[in-house]
């Protein structure tokens, strides 16, 4: 390869696996991490080994000569660092979610197309091996039409940090919908081949988290349980789930499941673990199968491989601003819907 591509990665939190990721593809170059925290900045770039350290992303832009830079901030900066760097020439993978709204990430988008950078944001978990034969099966259409979908991610108690970035929403945007049910929507969406949302309806609770950040003496000021329903302008509807604090059995409960005209769907965790198991239910001339999925051929890049992939490649990413876009759309018309008692409408 002749040329490797200068990384760099912004907040070292969730950024220090975007650096593993860098340091592991053959043409990427990992050269640079920015941290405001000194503190951090200093052991994280230790223990990974870059040399060049920066508490401004500024700096880092007009010094580290970078051709790519991974935003993994808290929420409230993946807009203005996004655009910034792009601004500057450099391509960007955004964490999720893309933005604090759809009004931020819709300029982060236009920022992108105006310097030809490739935005992608990071759905990691779409990036497995069982996501993607399950795409798989949807494409060989042994769902047929999908009209009708679940997805959650619900915890017994955990929330990430109590009075942290994660519980203000003026720093996060919003508590797990925006944080764990980000995910989960994006991996229905794109099993259901990112359908255009027509409008949404939601609700939102805070009962024990806030009851848990009183008795702490903390800040809690997003929700502790959220769900929306979505309707599509293909007929199709979507149930979207999460919480950080649910009185349910789980320690962690996960389930995408999907239904159509043909066959179903599920993808689910087990045991309240980050195991995962997966079936494709079908009816083939009036008797119904359940089909357990082999993935062990399957292969998959990481978020971060396919993000250098594609600027190598001069193509656009798996994980496409666009789509960043619809799902900002979705989670902001959820709270929208949860805050006016109204169904909120896309025209």
């Amino acid at each position: 390869m002749s040329k490797k591509l200068r990384m760099g990665v912004i907040g070292l939190g969730m950024g220090r696996h975007h650096v593993k990721g860098y340091q592991a593809h053959p043409g990427a170059d990992m050269v640079a991490v920015c941290d405001a925290d000194e503190a951090r900045l200093t052991a994280m770039a230790d223990e990974l080994g870059v040399a060049q350290r920066y508490t401004s992303a500024e700096d880092m832009f007009d010094k580290a000569h970078l051709d790519a830079v991974s935003v993994a901030t808290p929420n409230k900066w993946h807009a203005p660092l996004t655009i910034a760097a792009l601004k500057r020439g450099l391509h960007v993978l955004c964490e999720k979610p893309m933005a604090m709204n759809a009004r931020e990430a819709a300029d982060m988008l236009k920022a992108a197309k105006k310097a030809k950078r490739n935005l992608m944001i990071n759905f990691s978990y779409r990036f497995s091996e069982m996501s993607y034969a399950l795409r798989a099966q949807v494409e060989a259409g042994a769902l047929g039409d999908v009209y009708f979908g679940r997805t959650v991610w619900h915890r017994r108690r955990g929330v990430p940090g109590m009075g942290s970035s994660f519980t203000r929403k003026d720093i996060s945007g919003g508590g797990p919908l925006i944080d764990l049910g980000v995910h989960r929507l994006d991996l229905a969406l794109w099993l259901m081949g990112y359908p255009e949302p027509l409008a949404v309806s939601g609700a939102t609770y805070d009962p024990i988290a806030q009851k848990m950040a009183e008795a702490a003496g903390q800040e809690y000021s997003v929700e502790d349980l959220a769900c929306g329903l979505v309707k599509f302008t293909n007929g199709a509807t979507l149930i979207v789930e999460a919480s950080w604090a649910a009185n349910i059995k789980e320690r962690e409960y996960m389930v995408t499941q999907l239904c159509g005209t043909q066959g179903g769907l599920v993808q689910k965790n087990v045991g309240g673990e980050y195991r995962f198991t997966a079936e494709v239910y079908t009816e083939e001339n009036g008797h119904l199968f359940t089909k357990a999925l082999d993935w062990s051929s399957v292969h998959v890049p990481t978020p971060y491989g396919e993000f250098v992939d594609s600027i190598l490649a001069k193509r656009a990413p798996l994980a496409t601003g666009e789509e960043g876009l619809k799902v900002m759309k979705i989670l902001d018309g959820i709270y929208q819907s949860a805050a006016s008692g109204r169904e909120v409408r896309f025209d």
